[in-house]
C-alpha cells in the first residue's frame, strides 16, 4: 500500500476505550460456561451492539474472546460496543472438551452463543464498570471473520441441513439488525473439493437464498480457498450474490484470507500484513453499520468517498 494511501485512513480520530473479561454467563447444556469479552467506547450514550464471532486459525488465542483486538479496538473507538464470546470450536477449550460430543466445529451451538448473548444482554452490560445505561439493546449487529462469518450467516438467514439428521436447520436472529461478514466461506454443493470440507461437512449445504437481513459481505481479492474449492476468491464473494438485498460487497485489493491482519497483532498465519488495510475495513465497516442503523447518516457515504474508488483506493463497492 502506497504511503498515500496509508495517509487515507483517516476518516474518524480515534477514541479511548476499555475492554473487560471475561463476564462469565453459565448457559444450561453448555458443556462449560460462555466466557465474554467486552469493548466499549470510554464515552457515549445509546452506543450499537457488535456482536463478533472469532475463526478458527492456527494460534490458540485467536480463536477466542483474547483475538481480533484490531477489530474489536476501533470500532469500539468510533462508538460501538463489541461482544466476543469464546465458541465451544476454540482452540483454547480443546483439552476441556476433548471428550465432549459436539458438531463438527459447533457450527450449531456458535450461532446459539450469539442467541444466549442476547438473552442475556442486560446482564453483560451491568457487569462491565462504567457501561450500564449507555448501550442501545434495539441496535445490534453481527460480525464474524472466516467460520465466524458462516456463524454471522446464519444468524443473518442463511440455512443449512443437518449433515446428521438430515433436517433444515434455521438459526435467523431477528434482533439482529445487520450484519458483517469477513471472508465467509461461499457457497456448498459440489464445487466443495478440498480436505477442509471433511471436517466441516455442514458447509456443503449451505444456502444464502433465504439471508434477507442486511450485510456488508467483505472479500479479499487475493483470498484463495483452495481448502474448500478451486472457485477461487470469487467463492467469498458467494454471500453477496447468492443472497437477497439489501446486501453491499466491498472487494479489499490485495487482501488474503486475512484481511491484512483482523484476527490479531503480528500474527504469524496472517500472509497479507498491512495495519492499513485494517484500518481501513474497519472504518468503512464502522460507518456501514452506522449508516444503517441512523438512516440518513451519510457516515457510509463519506467512508467510501475517501478510502474506496481510485488508484490508491483499498477496494471497490458495490450493492443492490
Amino acid at each position: 500500500m502506497s504511503s498515500a494511501a496509508s495517509t487515507r485512513v483517516t476518516v474518524v480520530p480515534p477514541a479511548p476505550v476499555l475492554s473487560f473479561s471475561p463476564v462469565v454467563l453459565p448457559v444450561p447444556g453448555r458443556p462449560v460456561d460462555m466466557q465474554v469479552r467486552v469493548t466499549a467506547p470510554l464515552n457515549g450514550t445509546d452506543l450499537p451492539v457488535i456482536l463478533l464471532s472469532h475463526g478458527h486459525g492456527f494460534s490458540n488465542n485467536l480463536s477466542s474472546l483474547n483475538g481480533y483486538g484490531p477489530l474489536a479496538n476501533l470500532w469500539a473507538a468510533l462508538g460501538f460496543v463489541v461482544v466476543q464470546p469464546t465458541h465451544l470450536s476454540s482452540a483454547t477449550l480443546q483439552h476441556v472438551l476433548a471428550d465432549t460430543p459436539t458438531e463438527p466445529m459447533s457450527w450449531r451451538s456458535r450461532a446459539e452463543d450469539m442467541t444466549h448473548i442476547l438473552d442475556r444482554l442486560d446482564t453483560i452490560e451491568n457487569t462491565v464498570p462504567q457501561l450500564a445505561g449507555r448501550v442501545n439493546h434495539g441496535s445490534v449487529a453481527v460480525a464474524g471473520h472466516s467460520l465466524g462469518g458462516f456463524t454471522a450467516a446464519l444468524l443473518l438467514g442463511a440455512r443449512v441441513t443437518d449433515p446428521g439428521t438430515g433436517e433444515e436447520v434455521n438459526l435467523v436472529e431477528p434482533r439482529i439488525g445487520q450484519g458483517v461478514l469477513l471472508a465467509a466461506p461461499g457457497r456448498g454443493g459440489d464445487i466443495l473439493t478440498g480436505p477442509m470440507v471433511e471436517r466441516i461437512p455442514v458447509l456443503r449445504s449451505t444456502d444464502f437464498s433465504t439471508m434477507a437481513t442486511p450485510a456488508l459481505v467483505v472479500a479479499g481479492d487475493k483470498d484463495d480457498p483452495r481448502h474448500f474449492t478451486d472457485m477461487g476468491p470469487d467463492w467469498y464473494a458467494d454471500p453477496y450474490r447468492l443472497s437477497p438485498g439489501p446486501k453491499t460487497l466491498l472487494t479489499l485489493f490485495g487482501a488474503e484470507h486475512g484481511l491484512g491482519g483482523v484476527a490479531g497483532y503480528d500474527a504469524d498465519e496472517t500472509t497479507d500484513e498491512s495495519p492499513e488495510r485494517v484500518a481501513a475495513l474497519g472504518q468503512l465497516s464502522a460507518a456501514y453499520l452506522r449508516s444503517q442503523f441512523r438512516p440518513g447518516d451519510d457516515a457510509w457515504q463519506k467512508a467510501q468517498d475517501a478510502l474506496t474508488g481510485g488508484p490508491e483506493g483499498f477496494g471497490r463497492v458495490e450493492s443492490k
